[in-house]
């Protein structure tokens, strides 16, 4: 009748799902360019390669942190691109990846970030770290007040124009 399977369970064999990354945190850059990673998203990211991260160039002006399984989703849709015949896919990669840095926790829940990354992103000493579903955002706190200040359109008005 239903027979005997024996492919049961591969179909989720080494399927691994991360949990999406949330929360505000208010944090500080050591004087070697140091920042620890909230334990609640660390935790968010505990799968093999989770102590691996890499760090590039944000949009409105924060840095993103993208845990290792995020990053190669990542780098999958950049090896997609049409760099061979786009002149706009060309520049996209070359300034996204000239200013990435690779990173990995250390023992303390650190990561290290390039001082040029931090220059671009305009942090100094505080920043705040945003989980933003598949990533980190860094931000300097003077930055997003002034890009959160900025915005005309309401959460609510964005919400029903994406979500509705």
């Amino acid at each position: 009748m239903w027979g005997k399977s024996t492919n049961y369970g591969k179909k989720w064999e080494g399927l691994q799902k991360m949990t999406a990354l949330m929360g505000t945190f208010r944090y500080s850059i050591d004087h070697k360019g140091r920042i620890n990673i909230p334990a609640k998203l660390r935790a968010a990211t505990d799968l093999p390669g989770g102590d691996h991260y890499v760090v590039v160039r944000g949009f409105e002006g924060c840095l993103n942190v993208y845990p290792h399984a995020s990053w190669q989703k990542v780098e999958n849709k950049l090896f997609d691109l049409k760099t061979l015949s786009s002149e706009k896919a060309r520049f996209f990669v070359r300034t996204l990846l000239s200013n990435a840095s690779d990173t990995r926790l250390d023992k303390q829940g650190r990561i290290a970030i390039p001082q040029n990354l931090l220059d671009l992103a305009g942090i100094k000493k505080d920043v705040i770290i945003r989980g933003v579903l598949d990533k980190l955002e860094l931000w300097d706190p003077d930055r997003l007040a002034e890009y959160e200040s900025g915005k005309s359109d309401s959460y609510e008005d964005v919400a029903g124009e994406l979500l509705i």
